[in-house]
């Protein structure tokens, strides 16, 4: 197992001060127990500080002596306390907030410190007198040891080291009921003994409880909240999906007004159906020439946001499934102006605060919920999402009822523990490994582009027209690819990267690639694919043409509650007539169901909302495209495509919604 590194950085501008606290922490260090690595390194002026942060991933943590003074133009000058513990210690926290910072202060200047730095985050004080070294080197240990802690991974892999003999469920009984069986070892040699055996059930009172947590999972979740900086956070085992659906479920009532981007993820408009919201649905912002969808524009949402100021919340995705970012604060700054929640669906963004070019989090733009899909882009099991809550007004109980609905009372304990584990590892070592992606995602374009033949789409090419001047970002590791030129339909270019060059991509669409980068990309994968892409260029295949995928049409009346559309039987109605033409008399009728072409995953129709002509054209293009394109919703009788209908008499007994 590999020895983590550990620095700490101690900041003093008299070099004889300095070079006598790194000789006697280090040997602190040296002489006491050292399990994380610890050694201690230093710099003299506020400016080299923040470099070394910048530059030095393995730093946890920033020892600074109260009377460190640097003038703006790098000159030390009159040493002005206040100044020195205040400005430093916020534009730590602002580069890097995971970091624990330590104040070195006279005793005599006490109080003048604690009060300049009472609502900065510092972790604790030393006099500079004392020259404790040993007894400083232990609570700075002790203090990193209980960040590097998982309480419920730790716990885990106690009990399972405990052996103890399982008499309660799962009925693979820590994997006996496979490990010898002749028709089913191989599947318990290839997941692996301690998956079977960590695989426990809710009657071991020590490993807590998701529906009610009070031990280590409720301890984990604190951490967690800590880290990602969130009042509360919750782990959901059942993905983002179910975590938005909880929300919805806590904060709307039937009927109560939902502000949404309509290329919200395909969970938002079913927990619309599951809340009874009345939703606001607002076109995105769409790239025509790619076929990428982005954020609503920003003044679609404040004239929304006025228009409708009676509404209980408003969710937006940042960033998109193609790395395009809202400029979340003037916008929920609006929303909170009239009192409209304001949840952020980060599912393809929960690494953002662990590195400044990533930043604003939802959070830290004052969203009262993020949703975060861990596993997407950390380190998690699939499945494993975290729910994080800064609302003041957050009503638990309620959240916890609407929480424990979707929530499975038998818990897989290995997602628990890996969100666990996810957190631990983005404190201690995501800014590194974030450092170290953003280097790859230079590279993977860079290199892309010399193949002269693909083409790495950038901000200015993805971003659609509607949304130029809304400060839209980009996220560097969401790669988009312009295959135009390269002889291939995006289909056979897929195959062809999947079956001769092991390559599986993110997604597609008719003329672009998107990869994604992790904190688990290596260089060594960035060389495997632009030997694939290159090699495919020198081919010289000449550019064929590419079928466009036609442009969802613009949203439609909503004529009833989505809630009260689904839930009538209704009845079936193809979208061909007997000649295989467009079925006019789908035209006015109602659906009710969600039918949703993938890609993009943008639903075309909802339940309650209105059916036109040139809806079901959009829908038939679809089922014909030769670029294969999955309608989910779609009903088939036999081999006829159909869509599920309020009938007449369902209809009188809705109440019609008012414009």
């Amino acid at each position: 197992m590999k020895k983590p590194t550990s620095r700490i950085l101690i900041i003093n501008d008299e070099n004889l001060i300095l070079k006598e606290f790194i000789k006697g922490l280090n040997s602190a260090a040296k002489s006491l127990e050292n399990p994380l690595g610890i050694t201690f390194a230093g710099v003299t002026t506020a400016r080299e500080a923040l470099q070394a942060i910048q530059d030095d991933g393995d730093i946890q943590s920033v020892l600074v002596d109260d009377t460190l003074y640097t003038l703006k133009n790098g000159e030390k000058g009159s040493r002005n306390l206040q100044m020195t513990a205040l400005k430093l210690v916020q534009e730590i926290t602002r580069f890097r907030p995971e970091l624990d910072i330590y104040i070195l202060i006279a005793q005599e200047k006490e109080d003048e410190v604690v009060d300049a730095l009472f609502t900065e985050t510092v972790d604790g004080y030393f006099y500079r007198e004392e020259r404790d070294y040993r007894g400083m080197y232990r609570i700075l240990n002790a203090q990193l040891q209980e960040k590097a802690r998982t309480p419920f991974y730790d716990q885990l892999k106690n009990y399972v080291l405990m052996a103890k003999d399982a008499w309660h469920t799962p009925g693979h009984s820590s994997g006996d009921s496979l490990r010898d069986s002749p028709w089913a070892s191989d599947f318990y040699q290839f997941i692996g003994e301690h998956i079977f055996r960590a695989d426990l059930s809710v009657s071991v009172p020590m490993l807590d409880s998701l529906m009610e947590p009070t031990g280590v999972i409720a301890e984990a979740q604190k951490v967690a909240a800590k880290a990602f900086g969130a009042r509360r956070t919750f782990f959901a085992t059942n993905g983002t999906s179910t975590a938005n659906k909880v929300i919805f479920q806590t904060l709307l009532a039937p009927g109560e007004k939902l502000l949404l981007d309509r290329n919200c993820h395909k969970s938002v408009h079913h927990g619309v159906v599951l809340s009874g919201a009345h939703p606001i649905y607002l076109d995105s912002s769409v790239n025509k020439k790619f076929s990428v969808y982005g954020p609503v524009p920003k003044q679609t949402l404040f004239n929304a946001i006025e228009e409708h100021s009676d509404a209980q919340a408003l969710i937006l995705t940042s960033c998109t499934y193609d790395g395009l970012r809202y400029d979340l604060p003037p916008i929920i700054k609006a929303a909170h102006a009239k009192g409209i929640k304001v949840i952020i669906d980060e599912a393809w963004y929960g690494f953002a605060r662990f590195h400044p070019a990533f930043r604003p989090t939802a959070l830290e733009a004052g969203a009262d919920y993020a949703t975060q899909s861990t596993h997407k882009v950390l380190s998690a099991f699939s499945q494993s999402s975290m729910i994080h809550i800064n609302d003041p007004s957050f009503n638990e109980h309620l959240f916890r009822e609407n929480f424990n609905m979707h929530t499975s009372t038998s818990p897989q304990y290995s997602m628990i523990a890996s969100l666990d584990v996810a957190r631990k590892q983005a404190t201690l070592e995501g800014y590194k490994l974030l450092s170290r992606t953003l280097e790859l995602a230079q590279e993977v374009r860079e290199q892309i582009n010399s193949t002269g033949v693909f083409r790495v789409l950038e901000l200015v090419d993805l971003m659609p027209d509607e949304v130029k001047h809304d400060n839209i970002q980009l996220d560097s590791t969401k790669v988009t690819v312009d295959i135009s030129r390269c002889g291939f339909a995006v289909e056979d270019l897929i195959r062809e990267l999947f079956e001769r060059y092991n390559i599986q991509v993110e997604k597609s669409t008719f003329n672009t690639l998107t990869l994604l980068l992790t904190i688990g990309t290596t260089r060594s994968k960035v060389s495997r694919l632009y030997d694939a892409l290159m090699r495919i260029a020198r081919e010289g295949r000449a550019p064929r043409r590419l079928y466009h995928i036609p442009e969802i049409p613009g949203f439609t009346n909503l004529k009833y509650l989505p809630r009260d559309a689904f839930y009538c039987g209704g009845e079936l109605m193809p979208l061909l007539d007997e000649q295989e033409r467009i079925n006019n008399d789908l035209d006015g009728k109602v659906c009710a169901d969600q039918i949703t072409p993938y890609p993009p995953g943008i639903p075309v129709l909802v339940p309650g909302q209105t059916i036109t002509h040139e809806v079901v054209r959009y829908l038939i293009s679809m089922l014909r495209s030769q670029k294969r394109v999955e309608v989910h919703g779609i009903v088939y009788d036999g081999y006829l495509p159909c869509l599920r209908l309020l009938t007449a008499a369902e209809e009188k007994g809705l109440k019609k919604l008012v414009k």
